[in-house]
């Protein structure tokens, strides 16, 4: 079955700016992040005891997602894409494309009580192209198309000349590989993960020129199919997609955040150039799957505005006796003001270090306080948080980051 990606790709690519083509992706790879968190919270009651869903619980909704059809885009671990897309076959006559997490680099290393996250990124990468291709080291090449031969690259540019170097050089690497075992990648492409790297002010323009940068020395063979960024807000969406048509920009989703958060943000990256959406945490952590799903692909193809989306899909929780994490008020409440060129600063609320992380419930802290007088764009002051604050205020800034 041919899949929806190549198509879209192809109607892109012949006309980049009236083409209304959008490609939706399901990111369930977080635990090659979270670890056992990475499925989220288990629904069943356990009085006040923290649990989670397993591997099995979370592989299920993926099969649930693939039979649902969608998404363009299932991305998955290396382990989980061995199961699903080699032993069970579940994407050979489906028309969504299975995709793999290529590499792990140190800033997505977040285990309960880690801290390597917190220094600057480092390259690394688990899976071996073959095993996502096939399964085993050495794949000969009638065996390279039953698994997944397209993989999500990520790279954290810090703005310090050894860190950054390694980055490129490994990138490099991968993308030699790549071409001589026929494996697409997108590459994504996180802010720093150091505070101060770079002005907050200017890391969208920082992000937008080490992409045209890193991939100028690229030719078409070894180029990203796609890209996936962190939306920035309109004005840099707007530069890079206008610097070069054929780049097709995708937006990660960060942390869940408000319904209206995730599907606000949706139709303004699209309206401002925009061709794709990965959201992870976003749809894993939704009341329904499915139904949040459903309800992004509708706001791509224009069927549905944002705000009518978030009254319909609480809609379709009452009809289906699912009780919402909000209100419906709560819901459609913004609280990101990336949409708009007068800011790209968010509101930063972060759980308290007694809080569980993951319980995603924001709480006010000293940072919000401290911020207060500051632009929209100002970096925190430090100087005046604890270290237990300033490692909430880090692990936050990694649930706004990742998808």
């Amino acid at each position: 079955m041919q899949k929806s990606l190549d198509q879209k790709l192809a109607a892109i690519h012949a006309d980049p700016h009236g083409c209304r083509e959008f490609i939706l992706a399901d990111a369930k790879d977080a635990d090659m992040a979270f670890g056992i968190g990475a499925p989220g919270l288990s629904p069943e009651r356990h009085d006040g005891e923290l649990k989670y869903k397993t591997l099995a619980e979370y592989r299920d909704q993926i099969r649930q997602i693939i039979r649902q059809g969608a998404v363009d885009i299932v991305l998955m671990s290396t382990s989980t894409s061995e199961q699903l897309t080699i032993r069970e076959k579940m994407f050979e006559n489906s028309h969504v494309t299975p995709a793999t997490r290529a590499n792990d680099a140190t800033d997505v290393h977040i285990p309960r009580g880690g801290k390597v996250h917190l220094e600057a990124a480092r390259p690394f990468r688990t899976a071996s192209i073959d095993h996502m291709q096939c399964g085993h080291l050495d794949c000969n090449d009638n065996e390279r198309s039953i698994g997944s031969s397209l993989g999500l690259y990520s790279v954290t540019f810090n703005n310090q000349l050894e860190t950054d170097l390694e980055t490129l050089k490994t990138y490099n690497e991968f993308r030699a590989e790549a071409e001589r075992k026929g494996f697409r990648h997108f590459l994504e492409v996180f802010n720093p993960n150091l505070p101060n790297a770079v002005s907050p002010e200017q890391t969208p323009q920082f992000i937008n020129d080490v992409i045209a940068r890193t991939l100028a020395g690229v030719a078409s063979a070894g180029r990203p199919t796609f890209l996936k960024i962190v939306y920035q807000g309109p004005q840099a969406m707007e530069e890079l997609v206008r610097f070069d048509p054929h780049l097709i920009v995708g937006i990660l989703g960060g942390s869940a955040g408000t319904t209206y958060d995730a599907f606000k943000m949706l139709a303004e990256a699209q309206k401002y150039g925009g061709k794709v959406a990965l959201y992870g945490r976003k749809i894993n952590n939704a009341e329904n799957q499915l139904a949040f799903i459903e309800f992004l692909r509708h706001i791509v193809d224009g069927t549905i505005s944002p705000e009518e989306a978030v009254r319909a899909y609480h809609a379709v929780l009452a009809k289906l006796n699912v009780k919402p994490h909000r209100s419906l008020e709560e819901d459609m409440t913004l609280q990101t003001n990336v949409m708009s060129y007068a800011g790209s600063g968010k509101t930063i609320s972060i759980p308290t270090p007694s809080q569980p992380q993951a319980s995603k419930k924001p709480q006010a802290s000293k940072i919000e306080s401290a911020n207060k007088p500051s632009p929209p764009n100002s970096a925190p002051d430090f100087s005046k948080m604890s270290s237990d604050e300033r490692l909430a205020y880090h692990r936050e800034r990694l649930n706004r980051s990742l998808g």
